[in-house]
């Protein structure tokens, strides 16, 4: 016998009460609001695009090799390229990253896996919300009075510091999320083996979260590689390849700054070219960032 239930035809659903109607309020008024938030949506957008068409004419135009492996032009001059810069801005953002990963993410693995409820973790919980909104300028500062005037020198590793300050709170806010996130069983399962706390989170967690922490990495290299005002206090400029750590190393940020307000229209016309490759970095260090952030915390 089927046990299925019978249904009456008083009981039978009326497809055309559930047809949508523009007549009806509820749903005019859901179709203006959709509506009006498409229209925001690509007004919002407007800006963007227009910002990136702007330095894809204007610095698209002195795109070359020359662009990547020659000096900054000086005043008057033809040519020249953003190749000082261009490695100075990775080598302070290596030094930046050497230093605010393993702090960042040593402070996460305490807030998630060793002391998640203490005194000290909501101290550090707070502290890093705190330092999300620290104007980078302030930063810069910080590193000029620890770094610059401790060691007498404008360098590459006072702009290390400077941006490890910015980067450390994105780190270790995305990867304490990123532990949180490692399944409870899968732990429980690497101490029912035997192994100690620290084993199973070498082993078991770090393994497991590694997609969100790189994400973590990521976003916060893509802020920090844009950052200028920490690099005028640290790392200032140098017109040269720098032969040593302890001078001043030249940044793209800071010669967009210095060349944006030149007089000589091939200095303008280098600072259009490296803001585009500047965008294009941070651009793609972000999509980095989101495509590692969807395949982790949304699997």
């Amino acid at each position: 016998m089927s046990d299925a239930p019978v249904t009456s035809p008083s009981q039978e659903i009326d497809v055309k009460q559930l047809q949508r109607s523009l007549r009806r309020p509820r749903t005019l008024f859901s179709f203006c609001m959709s509506v009006l938030c498409a229209v925001l949506s690509v007004l919002a957008l407007v800006p963007l695009f227009s910002v990136l068409l702007m330095l894809a004419w204007y610095g698209g135009q002195r795109l070359s090799v020359s662009l990547f492996t020659q000096l900054p032009p000086a005043a008057g001059m033809v040519g020249g390229g953003i190749g000082n810069a261009l490695l100075g801005t990775f080598l302070i953002v290596a030094i930046a990253t050497l230093l605010s990963v393993p702090v960042g993410v040593l402070a996460a693995v305490f807030l998630t896996e060793f002391g998640p409820e203490s005194k000290t973790a909501a101290a550090v919980r707070f502290a890093a919300k705190v330092l999300t909104g620290l104007p980078s300028i302030l930063a810069g500062v910080f590193a000029y009075t620890s770094v610059v005037l401790l060691t007498g020198h404008f360098s590459a590793p006072a702009g290390g510091v400077a941006l490890a300050v910015l980067m450390l709170p994105t780190i270790l806010l995305t990867a304490e999320e990123a532990f949180r996130m490692v399944p409870a069983r899968m732990k429980e399962a690497a101490i029912g083996m035997g192994t100690t706390r620290a084993q199973t989170v070498w082993h078991v967690v770090l393994p497991t979260a590694l997609p969100g922490v790189l994400t973590g990495v990521m976003l916060a290299v893509a802020r920090a590689a844009g950052e200028t005002a920490p690099l005028l206090f640290t790392a200032l400029f140098f017109d040269y390849w720098s032969a040593s750590l302890m001078e001043p190393t030249a940044s793209m940020a800071v010669l967009i700054y210095d060349f944006s307000g030149s007089p000589f229209p091939n200095q303008i016309e280098i600072a259009w070219a490296a803001s585009l490759v500047l965008v294009l970095i941070v651009l793609g260090l972000n999509l980095g960032g989101q495509v590692l952030t969807r395949r982790f915390f949304h699997r």
